[in-house]
């Protein structure tokens, strides 16, 4: 039992890796991907990439960008994307309970087509051990929209994941295929130009 235990853990891992090296590959190659997030599964692509994201649109079947969330690893990173970072943001996610997307004004060194017209966006620290290394190793924001068409329920475990998006990303990750585990998408809070929040979410 303990030396099952063992490889167990031990493919989980090596999956882990093999999962890592053809993610990162697949982002630097402006391809798009399906990966486990601590929320639900997500579709992605190197979000400063105009051609990826709009692979990513054509995908979800929508041309609403609003809909598109971007994950970073932390404050560093997330910093470098928007043009003023406001202090509420860190109260925000620090009292948080629960995954929290921020929607930020006057986002920059972004996609075009994933800004929304009100020249913001929403962006999410991660706290998915993959979604953190495949960031790490990246070293760019990663587009994480929900595995579905628009309009559709967003399925919250792999196996409700419609058959044509998982064969039209160009690389679907096996690691968390099999967590059984209940997710919902994040809250979502819209900071405005003056400062007030907005709960959308």
């Amino acid at each position: 039992m303990k030396k099952e235990k063992e490889n167990t853990i031990y493919n989980e891992d090596m999956q882990f890796q093999v999962d890592l090296e053809i993610a990162s590959f697949v982002l630097r190659s402006g391809g798009v991907l399906l990966y486990p997030t601590e929320t639900v599964w997500g579709i992605g692509c190197d979000a400063t990439n105009e051609d990826a994201v709009e692979m990513v649109l054509e995908l979800k079947k929508t041309t609403d960008r609003k809909s598109m969330i971007v994950i970073v690893d932390d404050f560093s990173m997330l910093k470098r994307y928007v043009k003023t970072f406001p202090h509420q943001a860190v109260n925000i996610l620090k009292e948080s309970k629960k995954p929290t997307t921020i929607i930020y004004p006057g986002a920059k060194n972004l996609a075009e087509n994933i800004i929304a017209p009100d020249d913001s966006v929403g962006m999410r620290i991660t706290t998915n051990p993959f979604c953190l290394e495949l960031l790490k190793k990246f070293k760019k924001p990663i587009v994480s929209t929900s595995a579905n068409f628009t309009g559709n329920p967003t399925p919250v475990k792999f196996r409700d994941i419609n058959i044509d998006i998982i064969y039209n990303s160009d690389y679907v990750v096996r690691w968390g295929q099999d967590k059984d585990s209940i997710t919902e998408p994040s809250q979502i809070i819209k900071i405005l130009d003056n400062g007030e929040t907005v709960t959308i979410r």
